[in-house]
Order: structure tokens, then C-alpha cells, then sequence
């Protein structure tokens, strides 16, 4: 059953400042990206129906005539309504089209008012759409113990280290190459997914739920309270709450980061820290690119959204309920703002505009430094952010 993911116009921009490097489905939330997820349940590969200006990235197969809405995690209600739809029906779930089928062409334009007169079918059971960013850190944890299902044919390898200690261990999952040295695993409240090769190093203290992808690394003293996921290749230390790295990221210094979501190629300086609780205790805003104001998310714990490419430097403090954009290069003293625009250079002080070519030439050295090239796909995707994103860039403006 091939299917194509694809993007609800309203429920990507929600999602921005993580949708404008990739479409909704390629979001991780607990071990896999909501891609992965449906490749599972499906059993077969999937292709995506995006904004233009990433196809050449993520492409759409024509061939299909079956599409789901990316947002959507799947499950086996989910997916056994879907494989029976029959041509021209859809699935609705609280006013969202979940999935549909049908031989017309679709095109990205085309979902923003779509009206293919399909029959609908409402979905009565529970289902998650992740269609605000706080929502993947809301949802981490129950994610993680439910990717654990796709796990459950394969065997867990043993940890041999005798320094290690490991509580409720047949609910720890290893994958082959892991190296561990006098750690502490905990996984009474939670499961423990160790990705191929990763490595925790001596005194780090991690409880689950807890996923950490292929090839990344955990320092060593760092805490790891909870319901965390660390993506492929990123070095992660210090005190980690409730939080999501997509991957090629590092958090590798002391500091605290809870309740955030931080995008592929993000670097945080030594002793950067985030709040995720307000001194009043009252409920948190964040900014939304819908409405371009500041809304109230309903949370009380709200850190850091951090898109692709953002860095910071040392002693960095983000405020609750930061939203910086991709290729930011956050420093200096005080806090910054809580929206940050995408390819800005400075702090609290001061804005400027972080120059594209500028930026480019420092993102090339960063991917060269894990053997990544910088492709011209890449970089068109990049440049058109950088130009679609300088209406937030107010000091640009005559």
C-alpha cells in the first residue's frame, strides 16, 4: 500500500520553524520520524507531497493514489481504516482530512483548498496529529514506549560493562556496537533505546523513557531525567528534560535544556541554558508564524524551539518559551528575544542580519566536520529561506 505524506498547509506553518527544512512527516517523535512510522505500519517505503521548493529533496511518487496526512501518528485502527478506503473517500478526524484516495492529480497548491468531493468516512477512535510543535515534546515519552513495538522481533544485545548499573533491564533495547562504561540505567518508569554505535560514557545517569539514535554520544556526568530523544549523531551532556534533538546536533557542556524541540545541525555553547517555567508560574507564549503574534500555548513548561542550523554561544540564556529560527547565531550577555528570526546574528543587545554567504561558508565547514557534503539541493532549499524569512527581519526593512 504506497502511500504519499503529505503537508496540511495550516498545520505546516503551525509547525514552523521545523517545517521550513522538511515536510511535517519528517519530524522525530519518540525513536523513529512519523516518516519511519508509517514505512513500519505500512510495510513499504513512502514518498511526500510538500512545498515545491523541497520536492527535489523529498520527492512525490505520482504513481500513488493513496495520501495521509503527515501530521498523523499511526495506529492499528488508524491504519486498518485507511487500507480500506475505496477511490475518492477520506478519512476525517475532528475536522482534519487524515487520509484519502484518489486517481485526480494533487498538488501542494491544490490541498490549500481542496474540494475533491470526496465521500467521508469520520474516524471515530483516538488519534494523534503532532499539528504544534510543543506536541512533540508533549508526546515523547508515550511515543518511545510505543516504537518499542517495532522492536520487538529483533534481540537486544547485552550490556557487558560490569561497572553499569541498569534497573528494570528487559526494558532496555541495544542495539549492536554500543559502548557503555559505568553509567546508570534506569528504566522503571519508562523504556531505554540504545541506537547502533552510540556511546554513554562513564557517570552518566539516564532514566527512561529514553531513545538515543545511531552514532550518538551522552557525556560523561550528564543527566538524562526523562522522556528524551537524542537523534543520529549528536553529542548530548549536562541536564536534558523532556526534550528532542532531531540529529547532527550538540548539546555536549553542562547547562539545562527541558521541554524543547532543537533541529538537525544546532550547537549549544558551554553552559547554555534554557527556562521552561515562568517565576509566576503562569501559562506560556510562544510565537506563531500564522497569526505573527505571540499566543498562549496552555503549557506551564515551555523551553526552547530551535530550528536547522542554529547555534549559540557560551552562557547563553533563552527565556521561556523561545522560538529561535533556522540559521540563527545566537551570543552574548542578557536574553535574547523570544522570537529569534531565521538568519539572524547577535543577542539581546543588537540584530543584524547573519549574511548568507556568511552562513553558507560556516555550514559547509560544520557538515564537512561529519563527513556531510553541502549539495546544491541543499543549498537552493536554504537560500529560499533565507529570502522567504526576511519579512521577520524587521531591522531589514527600509
Amino acid at each position: 500500500m504506497a502511500a504519499i505524506l503529505f503537508d496540511p498547509p495550516q498545520i505546516r506553518i503551525n509547525l514552523l520553524p521545523f517545517t521550513f527544512t522538511r515536510p511535517i512527516a519528517e519530524i522525530r517523535i519518540g525513536i523513529l520520524t512519523i516518516t519511519e512510522k508509517w514505512e513500519k505500519a505500512l510495510g513499504e517505503k513512502v514518498s511526500w507531497l510538500t512545498e515545491p521548493y523541497l520536492q527535489a529533496k523529498y520527492p512525490s511518487d505520482k504513481s500513488s493514489q493513496l495520501y495521509i496526512n503527515g501530521s498523523f501518528i499511526p495506529n492499528q485502527k488508524l491504519k486498518k481504516a485507511i487500507s480500506s478506503l475505496e477511490m475518492d473517500e477520506s478519512i476525517i478526524y475532528e475536522n482534519e482530512i487524515v487520509a484519502f484516495r484518489t486517481e485526480k492529480p494533487v498538488s501542494f497548491e491544490s490541498l490549500k483548498n481542496m474540494d475533491f468531493n470526496f465521500r467521508k468516512h469520520v474516524f471515530e477512535d483516538e488519534a494523534l496529529s503532532i499539528d504544534k510543535p510543543w506536541k512533540i515534546f508533549i508526546n515523547n515519552g508515550n511515543e518511545i514506549r510505543s516504537d518499542i513495538q517495532y522492536l520487538q522481533n529483533q534481540t537486544s544485545n547485552n550490556i557487558p560493562d560490569p561497572h553499569t548499573t541498569v534497573y528494570n533491564p528487559e526494558n532496555v533495547f541495544v542495539e549492536p556496537g554500543v559502548k557503555i562504561r559505568a553509567a546508570i540505567l534506569n528504566a522503571e518508569n519508562g523504556p531505554i533505546y540504545l541506537g547502533k554505535n552510540v556511546e554513554i560514557k562513564e557517570g552518566a545517569m539516564i532514566r527512561g523513557p529514553f531513545a538515543i539514535c545511531e552514532g550518538s554520544i551522552v557525556n560523561m556526568g550528564a543527566k538524562m531525567i526523562g522522556d528524551n530523544t537524542i537523534g543520529p549523531f549528536c553529542k548530548v551532556g549536562g541536564e536534558m528534560s523532556n526534550s528532542v534533538i532531531f540529529g547532527h546536533s550538540n548539546k555536549s557542556h553542562d547547562g539545562f535544556l527541558g521541554n524543547s524541540v532543537i533541529g538537525e545541525w544546532c550547537n549549544f555553547g558551554a553552559d547554555s541554558n534554557t527556562s521552561n517555567l515562568k517565576n509566576n508560574y503562569q501559562k506560556i507564549k510562544i510565537w506563531d508564524y500564522q497569526t505573527k503574534s505571540f499566543v498562549n500555548t496552555g503549557l506551564q513548561f515551555c523551553g526552547l524551539l530551535m530550528g536547522d542550523h542554529a547555534k549559540c554561544g557560551i552562557n547563553t540564556m533563552f527565556n521561556t518559551g523561545t522560538v529561535a529560527g533556522v540559521g540563527a547565531s545566537i551570543f552574548g550577555e542578557g536574553y535574547p528575544k523570544s522570537f529569534i528570526p531565521s538568519f539572524t546574528w547577535g543577542g539581546s543587545v543588537d540584530f543584524q542580519t547573519f549574511i548568507f554567504d556568511k552562513f553558507l561558508e560556516m555550514t559547509k565547514v560544520v557538515m564537512e566536520r561529519r563527513n556531510k557534503d553541502m549539495d546544491e539541493i541543499e543549498t537552493n532549499i536554504l537560500k529560499h529561506i533565507y529570502q522567504i524569512t526576511s519579512e521577520y527581519r524587521f531591522w531589514e526593512r527600509p
